[in-house]
């Protein structure tokens, strides 16, 4: 989980009260966080360091003094700012004056996306510099995925000239003082040489052309989004006037973090100055955009839902005063409660995403236990009961059971299967891109499991037991979660003959009446495969399961050098 360190003192004047640190730890509850460290209160108030753990991943708004102490503010009934003076909309475009960046087109297939604003006002101390420097390693580390979809830069605004460009440029002809340097260095030697450059250089070292920031005098502001230059991106304690600016991959996130930003340096008295970037090709909010930019959805729940999910018996104007305390705009409309998101916030994907805002802000002590009041006797599923049956069966085939993640990267999950993406669920803010989609099958779990294993002795025969998801538009929710079973043997005579062998006794063993029928899966040999149908109850039939030899351009995306069949088996549906 991340872990955040505040000045105290620039901490509670952002809270705008003083708690002492029993208390201060009760009310971190409310920001589903808690005090991992007190400081050394021998120190002086300016000089002590809170250490403070998030618990929740999803809010990255509150990784930063400004966002936690906003969170604690607003929750024990403090102002709610506005800050809709510095945000653009679909519909509203702000004055941006000159402060104007033009994207290379160029850029689209390096690191296509910008956004940036301007902040004025106080000159910067040394706590708030910190403060900056600990949310851009924060966010852009954690939520930017080690700076691969997010990084940030931040500049002294007085000494640049607009328009900026985003521009590519020849890595090994184009050279700049980077920070923590005196001397030129081409863009090639700093991923190479420079102590950022040889920890982030991995995201750029395969680019034909790599990213650069300029100003309209030519002069280097950073190569996004390993290092600043050592002049116009050395921002120094009294600095007053700075340009923040976020280039990435994926624009949502993108502007998410931007906001978030913005919303920080707002609460700590700063005027935002917005920003216009031009692209020269779509990014999905239109090609000129004037940023922090709100694009935040509305979604909605009813009374009956928060009640029911949460044992309560709250009015909708109860619920509503609780968004409240969230910083969570909510009204009445048509029978349902419309919850606006605030600009920093993008993480209201389903109702319970509200419910639990509702909770949160009702506070978790206000919710008494209860013992049960029905009389129940607990007993194993239908399903589970017939997955041990299963399970025992593929144990007396000589399978050993496996067990993995859920959650994997699109290089195992799409690229190695040589599948199409079109039906695998990603995750929209993933921390890590190896934990960005779940599992559509189980096959490539077991192909991965059975690429480290080419020491062992042969045949190998692995399953597992568990759960796999895909898209249905069907669905209420959009996607479809299903108990399935799969399996495969490495072997060196692996054989059609030998699969459908398998898969006729186990299903002989589990009294169920099957037909195969010609199957077009990329996962398997054209013209080895087949798909197993049930009879339905109608006279129809239904694919529950597929079986054939592993393609030998999959193996060899795993790194697999011996002949391999497999298959998979929609368990719920064999148990109908």
């Amino acid at each position: 989980m991340p872990k955040i360190e505040v000045n105290e003192k620039l901490f509670f004047n952002l809270l705008g009260t003083k708690y002492d640190y029993a208390k201060l730890e009760n009310r971190l509850e409310g920001g589903k966080a808690e005090l991992d460290e007190k400081p050394d209160e021998t120190l002086s108030e300016d000089q002590r360091v809170i250490k403070i753990e998030l618990n929740d991943t999803n809010r990255p708004d509150l990784w930063s003094t400004a966002g936690i102490a906003r969170c604690l503010r607003i929750h024990d009934g403090g102002k709610r700012n506005d800050f809709s003076s510095f945000l653009s909309t679909k519909d509203k475009t702000l004055d941006f004056g000159n402060r104007v960046v033009n994207v290379d087109p160029n850029m689209k297939d390096i690191r296509p996306f910008m956004t940036a604003f301007v902040i004025s006002g106080k000159p910067i101390d040394e706590p708030m510099l910190l403060d900056i420097i600990q949310t851009q390693e924060k966010l852009c580390w954690n939520f930017g995925r080690k700076r691969r979809s997010i990084s940030m830069g931040v500049y002294r605004s007085a000494n640049i000239e607009w328009p900026v460009n985003y521009h590519a440029v020849d890595p090994d002809k184009t050279s700049f003082v980077p920070l923590q340097c005196t001397e030129p260095m081409t863009c090639r030697q700093i991923i190479t040489d420079h102590p950022k450059g040889k920890e982030y250089g991995w995201i750029l070292k395969d680019k034909p052309m790599f990213p650069l920031l300029s100003d309209a005098k030519g002069e280097t502001m950073s190569m996004a989004p390993i290092i600043n230059s050592a002049t116009l991106g050395a921002v120094q304690v009294g600095d007053k006037d700075l340009l923040v600016e976020m280039t990435g991959t994926d624009m949502p996130s993108l502007l998410l973090a931007t906001s978030i930003v913005a919303c920080d340096f707002a609460d700590t008295g700063y005027e935002i100055l917005p920003v216009q970037v031009n692209h020269p090709y779509e990014t999905g909010f239109g090609k000129s955009i004037v940023t922090p930019y709100y694009f935040q959805q509305t979604t909605s729940t009813t009374i009956g839902a928060i009640n029911k999910l949460l044992g309560s018996s709250l009015t909708e104007e109860q619920a509503i005063a609780a968004l409240a305390r969230m910083d969570v705009d909510a009204k009445l409309a048509d029978g349902k409660i419309v919850v606006t998101p605030p600009a920093y916030r993008n993480d209201f994907l389903h109702e319970v995403d509200i419910i639990e805002d509702v909770m949160m802000g009702e506070e978790l002590v206000n919710f008494k236990p209860e013992k049960p009041h029905d009389f129940t006797i607990g007993r194993l599923s239908k399903l589970t009961t017939f997955s041990r049956k299963a399970k025992t069966l593929m144990v007396g085939l000589g399978y050993q059971e496996m067990i993995f993640n859920y959650l994997g990267s699109k290089r195992d999950y799409i690229e190695k299967m040589n599948i199409s993406d079109e039906k695998v669920i990603e995750i929209s803010n993933p921390m890590t891109e190896n934990y960005q989609f779940v599992r559509p099958s189980i096959i490539p779990s077991l192909l991965g499991a059975e690429s480290g294993s080419g020491n062992a002795v042969y045949p190998h025969k692995i399953f597992e037991i568990g759960k796999i998801a895909y898209l249905d538009e069907n669905e209420n929710t959009g996607t479809k979660t299903r108990h399935s079973m799969g399996f495969v043997t490495a072997v060196s005579d692996a054989n059609f003959n030998n699969a459908a062998s398998e898969v006729a006794t186990l299903l002989h063993f589990l009294d169920h009446e099957y037909i195969v029928a010609e199957s077009d899966d990329p996962r398997f040999i054209p013209g080895r495969q087949a798909n197993v149908l049930m009879k339905k109850a109608d006279g129809t039939t239904e694919v529950v399961g597929i079986f054939g030899e592993i393609h030998p351009a999959v193996l060899e995306n795993w790194t697999i050098t011996v002949p391999c069949f497999g298959g998979e088996l929609d368990l719920e549906s064999l148990l109908n």
